[in-house]
């Protein structure tokens, strides 16, 4: 699955993000929520220096992902996943492109975040959140309040 190195979530949701509360087990540290089932979301991403604004479309029950990529000054690229870890990206301008890539992995589950390390909380673009550590390949930042991704951090060797 194709992901960028960070990216910041400014959610436009259908239907409505309403967080699981999941089981109580021993212990202090909170739980990160499972996404809804589907949802949409807008967002703005910052990937090497280029900016694009992306809308996502998950859509666990049939399995796919859509995402919408507009670069900042640029054109705009599709890209459809499935869960058989077939990706398609393609635009529709006069060039028309069109890749197809196969990762063995398919689309995250909602609860992808289970057994994450709890790193505590940091403020981030204003917001008090719960930060998880996921296998040393992303920082994942929740809003505390609202249980709502506020950021995700790729590993790329550089300290947050």
């Amino acid at each position: 699955m194709y992901f960028p190195i960070n990216f910041i979530f400014l959610f436009t949701l259908s239907p409505f993000w309403v967080p699981s509360k999941a089981l109580e087990i021993d212990s202090t540290d909170p739980i990160p929520s499972p996404w809804p089932h589907q949802f949409h979301a807008t967002t703005i991403m910052n990937y090497t220096g280029g900016l694009r604004k992306v809308d996502l479309w998950y859509d666990w029950p049939n399995k796919r992902y859509l995402h919408i990529n507009q670069y900042q000054l640029g054109k705009k690229l599709y890209g459809v996943e499935w869960q058989n870890g077939t990706s398609f990206y393609f635009t529709l301008d006069s060039t028309e492109e069109c890749t197809i890539r196969h990762f063995p992995v398919g689309i995250l589950r909602p609860n992808w975040l289970e057994g994450a390390n709890y790193m505590g909380q940091r403020y981030k673009d204003g917001f008090l959140c719960n930060v998880w550590d996921k296998i040393d390949f992303i920082h994942y930042y929740e809003d505390v309040a609202t249980q709502i991704p506020v950021y995700w951090h790729f590993y790329d060797g550089m300290p947050i």
